[in-house]
Protein backbone atom coordinates (compact mmCIF):
# COMPACT_ATOMS: atom_id res chain seq x y z
CA UNK A 1 0.00 0.00 0.00
CA UNK A 2 1.20 3.68 -0.58
CA UNK A 3 1.79 5.84 1.61
CA UNK A 4 3.23 9.54 2.30
CA UNK A 5 6.56 7.73 3.36
CA UNK A 6 6.55 5.80 0.28
CA UNK A 7 6.06 9.12 -1.51
CA UNK A 8 9.15 10.74 0.22
CA UNK A 9 11.40 7.11 -0.10
CA UNK A 10 10.11 7.96 -4.12
CA UNK A 11 11.75 11.64 -4.14
CA UNK A 12 14.56 10.43 -2.06
CA UNK A 13 15.71 7.82 -4.91
CA UNK A 14 15.00 10.17 -7.72
CA UNK A 15 11.78 8.04 -9.05
CA UNK A 16 8.89 10.20 -10.36
CA UNK A 17 5.55 10.21 -8.82
CA UNK A 18 2.47 9.34 -11.12
CA UNK A 19 -1.10 10.69 -10.05
CA UNK A 20 -4.06 11.26 -11.76
CA UNK A 21 -7.66 12.88 -10.54
CA UNK A 22 -9.82 10.21 -9.92
CA UNK A 23 -13.63 10.15 -8.81
CA UNK A 24 -14.94 6.40 -9.08
CA UNK A 25 -14.66 3.23 -7.80
CA UNK A 26 -14.27 1.78 -11.63
CA UNK A 27 -11.37 4.57 -12.06
CA UNK A 28 -9.58 4.08 -9.09
CA UNK A 29 -8.94 0.25 -9.97
CA UNK A 30 -7.93 1.12 -13.65
CA UNK A 31 -5.47 3.37 -12.35
CA UNK A 32 -4.57 1.18 -9.59
CA UNK A 33 -3.98 -1.70 -12.57
CA UNK A 34 -1.97 0.64 -14.59
CA UNK A 35 0.40 1.80 -11.58
CA UNK A 36 -0.92 5.27 -10.63
CA UNK A 37 0.68 5.93 -7.69
CA UNK A 38 -1.95 8.47 -6.34
CA UNK A 39 -5.29 9.71 -7.04
CA UNK A 40 -6.29 13.19 -6.45
CA UNK A 41 -10.07 13.41 -6.06
CA UNK A 42 -10.40 16.85 -7.19
CA UNK A 43 -12.79 19.14 -6.83
CA UNK A 44 -12.32 19.82 -10.50
CA UNK A 45 -15.35 17.45 -10.94
CA UNK A 46 -17.50 20.79 -10.45
CA UNK A 47 -16.19 21.32 -13.87
CA UNK A 48 -15.76 17.86 -15.58
CA UNK A 49 -18.40 15.70 -13.91
CA UNK A 50 -21.51 18.77 -12.87
CA UNK A 51 -20.99 20.80 -16.10
CA UNK A 52 -20.17 23.92 -14.21
CA UNK A 53 -17.12 26.92 -15.27
CA UNK A 54 -15.29 26.71 -11.70
CA UNK A 55 -14.77 24.53 -8.40
CA UNK A 56 -16.63 26.97 -6.58
CA UNK A 57 -19.91 25.27 -6.50
CA UNK A 58 -18.84 21.96 -5.33
CA UNK A 59 -20.05 20.79 -1.64
CA UNK A 60 -18.37 19.26 1.06
CA UNK A 61 -20.96 16.62 0.28
CA UNK A 62 -20.23 16.37 -3.04
CA UNK A 63 -16.47 15.44 -2.36
CA UNK A 64 -17.59 13.19 0.81
CA UNK A 65 -19.73 10.99 -1.92
CA UNK A 66 -16.81 11.17 -4.70
CA UNK A 67 -13.71 10.06 -2.13
CA UNK A 68 -15.97 7.17 -0.63
CA UNK A 69 -16.20 5.98 -4.20
CA UNK A 70 -12.44 6.50 -5.14
CA UNK A 71 -11.57 5.02 -1.46
CA UNK A 72 -14.10 1.83 -2.08
CA UNK A 73 -11.91 0.82 -5.72
CA UNK A 74 -8.50 1.88 -4.18
CA UNK A 75 -6.34 -1.17 -2.58
CA UNK A 76 -2.86 0.58 -2.98
CA UNK A 77 -2.82 3.93 -4.20
CA UNK A 78 -2.75 7.15 -2.13
CA UNK A 79 -6.39 8.83 -1.88
CA UNK A 80 -5.89 12.66 -1.53
CA UNK A 81 -8.93 14.37 -1.24
CA UNK A 82 -9.22 18.04 -1.89
CA UNK A 83 -10.90 20.38 0.82
CA UNK A 84 -13.54 22.37 -1.87
CA UNK A 85 -14.13 26.43 -1.21
CA UNK A 86 -15.44 27.55 1.86
CA UNK A 87 -15.12 24.44 4.22
CA UNK A 88 -11.26 25.48 5.26
CA UNK A 89 -10.77 29.03 5.40
CA UNK A 90 -12.85 30.34 8.01
CA UNK A 91 -10.80 28.85 10.95
CA UNK A 92 -8.29 26.42 11.90
CA UNK A 93 -11.38 24.18 13.99
CA UNK A 94 -13.57 24.87 10.65
CA UNK A 95 -11.23 23.07 8.85
CA UNK A 96 -10.51 20.19 11.66
CA UNK A 97 -14.60 19.28 11.52
CA UNK A 98 -14.76 19.28 7.26
CA UNK A 99 -10.87 17.37 6.84
CA UNK A 100 -11.94 14.67 9.12
CA UNK A 101 -15.10 14.31 7.17
CA UNK A 102 -13.07 13.88 4.61
CA UNK A 103 -10.42 11.45 6.03
CA UNK A 104 -13.41 9.32 7.34
CA UNK A 105 -14.45 9.05 3.67
CA UNK A 106 -11.77 7.01 2.78
CA UNK A 107 -8.47 10.02 2.59
CA UNK A 108 -5.47 10.21 3.37
CA UNK A 109 -4.28 13.06 3.09
CA UNK A 110 -6.58 16.49 2.32
CA UNK A 111 -5.55 19.08 -0.23
CA UNK A 112 -6.19 23.06 0.61
CA UNK A 113 -5.06 25.89 -1.49
CA UNK A 114 -3.27 29.01 -0.32
CA UNK A 115 -0.15 29.70 0.79
CA UNK A 116 1.41 31.47 4.30
CA UNK A 117 -1.78 32.49 4.71
CA UNK A 118 -2.45 28.97 5.17
CA UNK A 119 0.29 27.41 7.87
CA UNK A 120 -2.01 27.85 11.16
CA UNK A 121 -4.15 25.49 9.47
CA UNK A 122 -1.75 23.07 8.01
CA UNK A 123 -0.22 23.14 11.37
CA UNK A 124 -3.51 22.89 13.41
CA UNK A 125 -4.50 19.94 11.26
CA UNK A 126 -1.10 17.98 11.62
CA UNK A 127 -0.45 18.10 14.71
CA UNK A 128 -4.16 16.34 15.09
CA UNK A 129 -3.26 13.73 12.50
CA UNK A 130 -4.30 14.66 9.12
CA UNK A 131 -1.87 15.12 6.31
CA UNK A 132 -2.03 17.78 4.21
CA UNK A 133 -0.77 18.31 0.54
CA UNK A 134 -0.83 22.11 0.03
CA UNK A 135 -1.35 23.87 -3.60
CA UNK A 136 0.77 27.11 -4.99
CA UNK A 137 0.76 28.80 -8.05
CA UNK A 138 -2.47 28.75 -9.66
CA UNK A 139 -5.17 28.11 -7.21
CA UNK A 140 -8.30 27.59 -8.94
CA UNK A 141 -10.40 28.16 -5.89
CA UNK A 142 -9.06 32.15 -6.35
CA UNK A 143 -9.46 32.21 -9.84
CA UNK A 144 -11.53 35.35 -9.80
CA UNK A 145 -9.29 36.85 -7.60
CA UNK A 146 -6.46 35.83 -9.71
CA UNK A 147 -8.46 37.52 -13.13
CA UNK A 148 -8.69 34.29 -14.37
CA UNK A 149 -6.68 31.30 -15.92
CA UNK A 150 -3.14 32.59 -15.73
CA UNK A 151 0.09 31.43 -14.81
CA UNK A 152 1.83 32.52 -11.60
CA UNK A 153 5.01 33.55 -10.19
CA UNK A 154 6.54 35.37 -13.30
CA UNK A 155 7.42 38.25 -12.05
CA UNK A 156 10.83 38.40 -9.65
CA UNK A 157 8.48 39.48 -6.44
CA UNK A 158 5.73 36.78 -7.57
CA UNK A 159 8.12 34.40 -7.55
CA UNK A 160 10.12 35.32 -3.92
CA UNK A 161 6.47 34.87 -2.81
CA UNK A 162 5.59 31.67 -3.78
CA UNK A 163 9.10 30.03 -2.54
CA UNK A 164 8.33 31.83 0.89
CA UNK A 165 4.95 30.10 0.84
CA UNK A 166 6.02 27.08 -0.10
CA UNK A 167 8.75 26.84 2.86
CA UNK A 168 5.92 28.15 5.58
CA UNK A 169 3.92 25.43 3.91
CA UNK A 170 6.23 22.96 4.74
CA UNK A 171 7.72 24.24 8.31
CA UNK A 172 3.76 24.05 9.21
CA UNK A 173 3.91 20.10 8.73
CA UNK A 174 2.40 19.99 4.54
CA UNK A 175 3.70 16.55 3.28
CA UNK A 176 2.57 16.78 -0.49
CA UNK A 177 2.91 20.54 -2.18
CA UNK A 178 1.13 20.79 -5.51
CA UNK A 179 2.31 23.69 -8.03
CA UNK A 180 0.07 24.53 -11.12
CA UNK A 181 0.93 26.79 -13.81
CA UNK A 182 4.04 28.30 -12.89
CA UNK A 183 7.14 28.80 -15.05
CA UNK A 184 9.13 25.49 -15.05
CA UNK A 185 12.38 27.33 -14.04
CA UNK A 186 10.11 28.57 -10.76
CA UNK A 187 8.99 25.29 -10.30
CA UNK A 188 12.44 23.56 -10.43
CA UNK A 189 14.16 26.42 -7.62
CA UNK A 190 10.96 25.33 -4.94
CA UNK A 191 11.39 21.54 -5.17
CA UNK A 192 14.97 22.04 -5.12
CA UNK A 193 14.67 23.75 -1.69
CA UNK A 194 11.93 21.77 -0.37
CA UNK A 195 12.07 18.70 1.43
CA UNK A 196 8.91 16.97 0.55
CA UNK A 197 7.88 16.21 -2.75
CA UNK A 198 6.46 18.89 -5.29
CA UNK A 199 3.78 17.47 -7.77
CA UNK A 200 3.69 19.55 -11.29
CA UNK A 201 0.69 20.51 -13.60
CA UNK A 202 1.85 22.57 -15.72
CA UNK A 203 4.87 23.83 -13.90
CA UNK A 204 7.39 21.68 -15.79
CA UNK A 205 9.42 18.20 -15.52
CA UNK A 206 11.52 19.18 -12.60
CA UNK A 207 8.70 18.13 -9.88
CA UNK A 208 8.72 15.21 -8.06
CA UNK A 209 5.69 14.08 -9.71
CA UNK A 210 3.14 14.74 -12.07
CA UNK A 211 -0.70 14.93 -12.08
CA UNK A 212 -3.48 15.80 -14.74
CA UNK A 213 -7.45 15.71 -14.75
CA UNK A 214 -8.61 12.23 -15.32
CA UNK A 215 -10.58 13.98 -18.32
CA UNK A 216 -8.20 16.23 -19.88
CA UNK A 217 -5.80 12.85 -20.12
CA UNK A 218 -7.52 11.02 -21.51
CA UNK A 219 -9.11 13.73 -24.06
CA UNK A 220 -12.88 13.53 -23.31
CA UNK A 221 -13.22 16.80 -21.51
CA UNK A 222 -15.39 19.15 -24.18
CA UNK A 223 -14.08 22.64 -22.83
CA UNK A 224 -11.31 24.08 -23.50
CA UNK A 225 -8.05 21.80 -22.85
CA UNK A 226 -4.93 23.15 -20.78
CA UNK A 227 -1.96 23.92 -22.21
CA UNK A 228 0.06 21.89 -19.83
CA UNK A 229 -2.40 18.67 -20.80
CA UNK A 230 -1.92 15.74 -22.53
CA UNK A 231 -4.13 13.34 -24.47
CA UNK A 232 -2.87 10.02 -24.45
CA UNK A 233 -6.01 8.45 -25.86
CA UNK A 234 -4.41 9.53 -29.13
CA UNK A 235 -2.99 6.68 -30.23
CA UNK A 236 -3.70 4.31 -27.76
CA UNK A 237 -6.69 1.23 -28.04
CA UNK A 238 -8.35 1.62 -24.54
CA UNK A 239 -8.59 3.23 -21.79
CA UNK A 240 -6.16 1.09 -20.07
CA UNK A 241 -3.21 1.22 -22.73
CA UNK A 242 -3.68 5.17 -22.26
CA UNK A 243 -3.13 5.27 -18.58
CA UNK A 244 -0.44 3.09 -18.46
CA UNK A 245 1.37 5.64 -21.24
CA UNK A 246 0.46 8.18 -18.83
CA UNK A 247 2.13 6.71 -16.14
CA UNK A 248 5.21 5.31 -18.27
CA UNK A 249 5.59 9.15 -19.42
CA UNK A 250 5.47 10.30 -15.97
CA UNK A 251 8.16 7.62 -14.86
CA UNK A 252 10.51 7.98 -17.99
CA UNK A 253 10.38 11.96 -17.69
CA UNK A 254 8.89 12.28 -21.08
CA UNK A 255 6.45 13.91 -19.88
CA UNK A 256 5.76 16.84 -19.67
CA UNK A 257 7.18 17.84 -23.27
CA UNK A 258 8.26 21.43 -23.80
CA UNK A 259 4.95 22.23 -25.87
CA UNK A 260 3.89 21.56 -22.09
CA UNK A 261 5.75 24.12 -20.09
CA UNK A 262 5.54 27.95 -19.15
Amino acid sequence: MTTLATLNEMKARGEKIAVLTCYDASFAMLMEEAGVDALLVGDSLGMVLQGETTTLSVTLRDMQYHTRCVAKGASRAYVIADMPFGSYQQSPQQALRNAARLMAAGAQMVKLEGGAVMAETVAFLTRRGIPVCGHLGFTPQSVHQLGGYRVQGKSAGDAARLQGDALALQQAGAGLLVLEMVPAALARQATAQLAIPTIGIGAGPDCNGQVLVQHDMLGIYPGKTPRFAHNFMHGADSVQTALRQYVEAVKNGSFPMPAHLF
